[in-house]
């Protein structure tokens, strides 16, 4: 079952979340930011990204550098009108489709890989955006989810059943477009991540709680905090360590309706949303330096106020799902992340991070998750951060 990732009241795991006292971040834990060997990464960042490909910590700043190297070629062939949308790291090497030679030479005339792609990325946004529509037109309910896949060069569908009339309609509308995409079975649900514990936990509302996120300023300069929608679906007043610290003021989500999981809330004065990532005893606190998107396959990292600290990789942007939480209706849910990253059910609003980059905002997963360290494997959902920043205009809080 898919869900969002906020949480009522239940117990055991809200002891388990406690930290050390004097931590900015509700889930953050206390310390300054390490950097890796020559300054240029976190230092536990480093070890984590090191530990789960079993290379040594220069090896994984090496990779770090790698990657940011070509993700800087790649933005600028974007200025010459190669489409950005298609790329994707692969063995560390960052692979750009394309549909034709002249492209593809100019490309590896940059120091990337070309591959000659059947389908653009126009073509598959446009097949996305289509199923996007007849989605919301009658909700596929048995539809887990579905978005593009630049690996794969294909719209990916994933089903967890056909009961439905609307189902097998939409089922019937992706299979129109042929080679373009592909239909996979899947087990569970897309649920949005506002779970259930005792009250104490590191953000909390009413009898439920959510994971603090990213600061921010508005053009008149007043703070905000940007989260999960579904955090402050009712503009409820929040709480930090028991003391009020911010109150919903927008959101973009509402259960039964399409919805976009970005919101915001005003936050107290006196009250500072700290520039840095909380790593849940894995090392100290991570800087953020600003919100620049990286590509799918980029190694990224959440911090969330139940499964704490866990990392993955980027799957796929502009990510469609449905959400199915327990005494809600049905919500279609577009513009997410996806990741293999773990989370769990408190996670929602926390904050995604790759390298020095904020990347996104918790908002749901899997039911059958089971997060076991950092490196469990799940199937998450975030919202970008980037998107949620320019819808607002706002300005990220750095460090």
């Amino acid at each position: 079952m898919l869900r969002l990732r906020a949480i009522m009241a239940s117990g055991a795991a809200a002891a388990a979340l406690v930290v050390s006292s004097g931590a900015v971040s509700a889930h953050g834990t206390t310390g300054a930011d390490s950097p890796a060997p020559g300054g240029r990464y976190p230092a536990q960042m480093v070890r984590a990204l090191g530990d789960s490909l079993g290379i040594s910590d220069a090896s994984a700043a090496r990779r770090l550098d790698s990657q940011a190297r070509q993700q800087s070629v790649l933005a600028t062939l974007r200025s010459s009108g190669v489409d950005p949308r298609g790329a994707f790291f692969d063995d560390g090497r960052l692979t750009v489709n394309v549909t034709d030679a002249s492209t593809a030479r100019e490309v590896e005339a940059a120091g990337l890989v070309a591959r000659i792609a059947r389908h653009s990325a126009g073509e598959l946004d446009a097949v996305k955006e289509a199923l996007d529509k007849a989605a919301k037109r009658e909700l596929p309910t048995g539809v887990q989810g579905w978005g593009v896949d630049p690996v794969k060069n294909k719209v990916v569908v994933r089903v967890r059943d056909t009961a439905t009339a609307a189902d097998r309609e939409f089922l019937n509308k992706a299979a129109s477009y042929g080679a373009a995409v592909a239909v996979q079975d899947s087990e569970g649900k897309a649920v949005s991540m506002a779970g259930t514990v005792y009250p104490g936990s590191r953000m909390d509302y009413g009898n439920h709680y959510c994971s603090v996120g990213y600061g921010a300023r508005d053009s008149s300069g007043r703070q905000v905090l940007v989260t999960a929608g579904h955090c402050v679906e009712n503009l409820p007043d929040l709480y930090y360590d028991g003391s009020h610290f911010a109150k919903g003021t927008t959101t973009r989500f509402h259960h039964g309706r399409d919805s976009v999981d970005m919101g915001l809330a005003s936050v107290d004065a006196g009250t500072t949303i700290a520039p840095q990532v909380g790593t849940w005893g894995n090392g100290g606190n991570i800087a953020v330096r600003g919100s620049r998107r990286a590509p799918v396959g980029s190694d990224v990292c959440k911090s969330g106020a139940t499964s704490g600290w866990t990392c993955g990789s980027i799957k796929a942007y502009d990510y469609s799902v449905t959400y199915t939480d327990p005494g809600q209706p049905a919500t279609l849910v577009t513009d997410l992340g996806l990741s293999d990253a773990c989370d769990l059910g408190g996670d929602s609003g926390g904050p995604w991070i790759s390298g020095n980059q904020g990347q996104g905002l918790t908002s749901g997963g899997l039911t059958d998750n089971r997060c076991n360290g950092v490196y469990g494997q799940g199937t998450s959902y975030f919202q970008p951060l980037d998107d949620a920043l320019r819808y607002y205009g706002l300005s990220l809080n750095t460090a």
